[in-house]
């Protein structure tokens, strides 16, 4: 089940927190509770993806985006991921997410995320989102203008811009292969 509660909670401790840049980087600290794990006593991989919306979604209210989103009745939708599990997080232990938008390009804005116990990096996620109003997906630049907001434009990182070539490639929809019935 998402975790409704503890999203609001995130959110409303979001808007006592500082205002940040369009490039800073967003910290929150967690702990992985036992409703957060799978059989093995770590963390689910699914229940990561949502930490990680949730940090998202802190990192939005302190970017100053929620409340034009919600003015303009927008909506920043994920239009893919890229995540790299490396490290077992297991049961009440404590780690922390760092999230930090990297740039956009003429179709998407791109945010890198990760996981961390101290200095070792646990789980790295690389998403893209849309921007959407009222009649549908629109390019950046256009949603920024109408929410108001100036952001300098940058180069994406070499590793983002391969894997935004590398899903370009990607066929859509994907391939049916042979269907097997019981």
């Amino acid at each position: 089940m998402y975790p409704y509660f503890r999203a609001i909670l995130m959110m409303l401790a979001a808007r006592s927190m500082p205002a940040m840049g369009p490039y800073d980087t967003h910290i929150s600290h967690h702990r992985a509770w036992p409703w957060d794990t799978d059989l093995f006593g770590e963390l689910n991989n699914g229940r990561i993806l949502t930490l990680f919306e949730l940090a998202r979604w802190q990192a939005v209210i302190r970017l100053g985006f929620f409340k034009p989103f919600l003015k303009h009745k927008m909506a920043f939708p994920v239009a893919g991921v890229s995540v790299r599990y490396r490290r077992r997080i297991p049961v009440f232990q404590k780690y922390r997410i760092q999230t930090r938008w990297i740039g956009y390009d003429d179709k998407f804005t791109y945010a890198e995320q990760s996981m961390w116990q101290g200095d070792t990096c646990m789980n790295q996620l690389l998403l893209r989102a849309a921007i959407k109003d009222r009649k549908g997906a629109i390019p950046p630049v256009e949603g920024f203008k109408l929410l108001g907001i100036e952001i300098e434009h940058r180069d994406l990182p070499q590793w983002a811009q391969n894997w935004i070539d590398a899903e370009s490639t990607r066929i859509w929809p994907p391939e049916i292969g042979p269907v097997h019935t019981n």
